[in-house]
């Protein structure tokens, strides 16, 4: 059995008009994730594996090693003296602060979670915690390697503010390294490295929106839409140039955004001579009549094209529940699944980034376990994607347009909100046909680069009520100012839709809501009387979904609240199709588990009632002293998950009388 790994390494361009990056998300993870994931593949002879990294990333580690923390908006007030913050700064610095994962980041740094919960910091309380944060971020191999990370890490608190710029310049200093490292590597055949069209576009929306319609008819689709093939051409022609201006080779493949294919977007690889693709198994099964999973495990190709399909079931393993299990287990529960497979080829391909901060210690136990493992094992063997386009392959006769979730582009079009983006895309695009022949080349080319940058998808995934983000109003901003810059550049007053927020359409507040005060249900299983759990929060599951969720889970509804020694959870929805129900709690080594047969559960103090409903309680003198309870709950039937809760990421809950919060990661 061959075994093919495959990280995607993306952040979306966070660059504002005046090249200013508004979030930090691609510093933390170059200090994190990106050396990280290549440095533990090369600590073992036998294990190869494949990366995708993206140009926006490229082009945004590229402006750290030019302009240092200059260009970013956090890192240039992070580095000044607290009391030279404004309060809106400090603000700004304190919601990126405290987006670090509670229990895996902030708990295992003792003065980080001091500080962590408090409303108001004196100037050296605030350096720690900005020191702190920054130290939070740092991934195993700078922990094991990085003089100045590990004396700070050693000194634990006092730190002054001459201290953030000894820290943020080694950090600076190791940025350089990265790419480089990943051509080294490709260099000596230990990886396969590709990347995906220029702005991670959904290559074939641009192409021919109807795409959405034959993958969902159900979908509704922009009216004003029309095809943008020449910049679907120009983001594959860009991105090769350069990802070959900065490796020095040219790509071999390609991870098509979100997986999204169809074929003219093949066409288009075709025309670029790229060998190979990779999407979700949605797309096959959609694609092919026989629907035995032992296809999944061929090689395939579409127009001398090959692609690869991810197995789901097995990606979303490690990205969203091996996170919760013991390694040992975790790992071998993973190799056993791969072991009992029918097939020559099975494809991991996930995010090689976001999931890791929900590991403890940034997943290096997992990760050393399980590449130990398959090292000693003779009957898996990994293989790169360069290597996997050399086997014999099957054609496929059609290919399903479609995307990695759900073999549908719902994700990215339907909602009015996603559908309001679009339209701005095109009324722009219409605007500027019209006038672009009084205008400049030089203004020509300034534009074009903002309309590649405005159909990036990590607008569209964000808007609407598929995802959560506290960051939604950010992105919403820099998708906006895409737009107003192009008129600006065309010396034409923007429309003023274009200065009205989208999110304003449709957010997170419309299936959310806190609890307004202390609860009491009856633990019975059944909605005694109605107002037992009035006072809740809320969480309208039937408004969101994980992209672990392949379809609809049963629970259609989250209610939650807590009194002076108890927290509260009840679900509502199809409670036949449960079968068993995984509780997760930080404090617990391993989840509470349930069996819906039993029909209730009653130990250690924790209360589970199954009916009608589903009611639990936790005794808060069970979570052994923490500020904070993050649950999450897994929905199986006999055999799968079928649902992960909330659907938003893991329910925070604070033990005292702060409100709760959802979290979902960037």
């Amino acid at each position: 059995m061959y075994l093919s790994f495959f990280w995607h390494m993306h952040q979306p361009d966070y660059r504002d008009k005046s090249g200013i990056i508004g979030m930090p998300w691609v510093f933390l993870h170059a200090i994190k994730d990106y050396y990280d994931m290549p440095w533990l593949i090369s600590r073992f002879d036998e294990i190869l594996a494949t990366f995708n990294i993206t140009i926006p990333l490229i082009n945004q580690l590229k402006v750290y090693e030019k302009y240092g923390y200059k260009k970013d908006k956090f890192l240039s007030l992070w580095i000044k003296e607290p009391y030279l913050l404004s309060n809106e700064d400090k603000e700004f610095i304190l919601k990126i602060i405290k987006s670090a994962q509670y229990e895996t980041m902030v708990k295992p740094l003792k003065r980080f979670d001091e500080l962590y919960s408090k409303e108001s910091y004196s100037d050296n309380e605030f350096i720690d915690l900005e020191i702190l944060f920054i130290l939070s971020w740092c991934g195993n191999y700078l922990r094991k390697d990085n003089n100045i990370v590990k004396k700070f890490l050693n000194q634990a608190r006092d730190y002054k503010n001459e201290d953030k710029k000894v820290l943020i310049d080694t950090l600076l200093d190791f940025i350089p390294t990265i790419l480089p490292f990943y051509a080294t590597l490709k260099q000596q055949g230990k990886i396969s490295l590709s990347t995906t069209p220029l702005n991670h576009p959904i290559l074939p929306l641009l192409i021919d929106m109807n795409n959405a319609t034959i993958s969902n008819p159900n979908t509704k689709i922009p009216t004003n839409h029309f095809s943008l093939i020449d910049d679907a051409k120009e983001q594959v022609s860009r991105a090769i140039k350069i990802y070959k201006d900065t490796f020095g080779f040219a790509p071999t493949g390609f991870w098509p955004a979100e997986g999204a294919v169809d074929d003219k977007s093949i066409d288009i690889y075709k025309e670029f001579k790229l060998n190979w693709i990779a999407t979700d198994e949605a797309i096959l099964f959609a694609s092919i009549d026989n629907k035995d999973r032992s296809n999944l495990y061929k090689n395939w190709n579409r127009f001398g094209i090959n692609i690869a399909f991810r197995d789901h079931d097995i990606s979303d393993l490690i990205g969203f529940s091996y996170k919760y299990w013991e390694s040992n287990k975790a790992v071998d529960d993973l190799i056993g699944k791969i072991s009992k497979l029918d097939g020559e080829i099975v494809s991991i391909i996930l995010d090689g980034e976001n999931a890791w901060e929900f590991y403890p210690d940034n997943a290096i136990e997992f990760f050393e376990t399980l590449y130990t493992k398959l090292s000693q094992n003779r009957d898996i063997k990994t293989v790169t994607m360069d290597e996997v386009s050399q086997m014999p392959s099957k054609s496929l006769t059609k290919l399903h347009p479609g995307s990695w979730i759900g073999g549908t582009f719902d994700t990215w079009v339907g909602n009015s909100d996603k559908n309001r983006a679009w339209e701005l895309i095109f009324d722009t695009r219409q605007d500027y046909e019209n006038h672009k022949k009084s205008i400049s080349k030089k203004r020509q080319e300034q534009i074009k680069e903002h309309f590649l940058i405005a159909q990036c998808s990590d607008w569209f995934w964000w808007y609407g009520d598929t995802h959560h983000t506290d960051f939604a109003n950010e992105f919403d901003n820099l998708f906006r100012e895409h737009l107003i810059t192009i008129y600006e550049l065309m010396d034409i007053s923007p429309p003023s839709d274009l200065f009205i927020p989208i999110v304003s359409i449709g957010d997170s507040k419309a299936f959310i809501s806190e609890p307004k005060f202390d609860i009491c249900p009856i633990i019975d299983g059944k909605e005694s009387n109605f107002f037992e759990w009035l006072g809740s929060g809320m969480i309208d599951e039937s408004k969101i979904y994980s992209t672990m969720d392949r379809v609809r889970g049963p629970i259609e509804s989250i209610y939650w609240g807590k009194n002076s020694s108890n927290i509260f959870i009840r679900l509502d929805g199809d409670i036949k199709r449960v079968n068993i129900i995984n509780i997760y709690i930080n404090h617990a080594k391993k989840p509470v588990t349930v069996n819906t047969k039993d029909k209730s559960y009653n130990k250690n103090g924790i209360k589970v009632a199954i009916d009608s409903i589903i009611e639990l309680s936790i005794k808060k003198d069970t979570l052994k002293n923490n500020k904070l309870a993050l649950i999450r709950i897994e929905i199986n039937s006999i055999d799968n998950i079928l649902q992960i809760l909330p659907g938003t990421g893991e329910l925070k809950i604070y033990l005292d009388n702060k409100d709760i919060m959802m979290n979902w990661f960037i």
